[in-house]
């Protein structure tokens, strides 16, 4: 996607996960479907991204004398705190986690299908570690992969914080 957008003014990435195609190692397949995804924190660069990826799979199809499909579903928006909210919020998070523990982390390429609901609402997505007091987050498993585990020693301060958020949010708006 360099080549395509300016990753310079925001990242992006274009990845595939999945490829299926052909039955043996040493027999051409007459069809291959591949599967990904496109990350970026603009939606305009996302439009410019799929209008180039449609470009760039019609153009290698035609050079090796082939046709190719490409669909591309529609995804979750990018996913934005609102900064008042957050603003509003962050006490109560210090509160119960600690203001040590309480930090605005960095962009993320992941999608979400909260950021729908923050579309249409003040929203503020927050993380909360689920790795224990017992393991170094630092060596924990991310999220998706094989190996991610969830620690259940942390629902109980994960539900704490929710009510706790959910309550002092309800009472700072009377």
């Amino acid at each position: 996607m360099s080549r395509q957008v300016n990753i310079a003014q925001a990242p992006a990435v274009v990845s595939f996960g999945r490829i299926h195609g052909g039955v043996h190692a040493n027999i051409i397949s007459d069809e291959v479907t591949l599967e990904g995804t496109i990350r970026a924190f603009d939606q305009d660069m996302r439009v410019q991204i799929q209008e180039s990826l449609k470009l760039m799979v019609q153009n290698i199809a035609e050079s090796f004398g082939t046709t190719a499909e490409i669909s591309i579903r529609p995804v979750n928006p990018v996913t934005v705190n609102d900064p008042e909210l957050v603003t509003r919020m962050r006490p109560t998070l210090e509160a119960v986690a600690g203001s040590e523990n309480v930090f605005e982390s960095e962009l993320i390429l992941g999608t979400e299908d909260f950021s729908n609901f923050a579309m249409q609402v003040p929203g503020m997505y927050a993380f909360m570690g689920v790795t224990g007091t017992h393991r170094d987050p630092a060596e924990a498993a991310v999220n998706h992969s094989a190996y991610f585990q969830v620690d259940e020693e942390t629902f109980v301060p994960a539900m704490h914080m929710m009510t706790r958020l959910a309550l002092d949010y309800l009472a700072s708006s009377q």
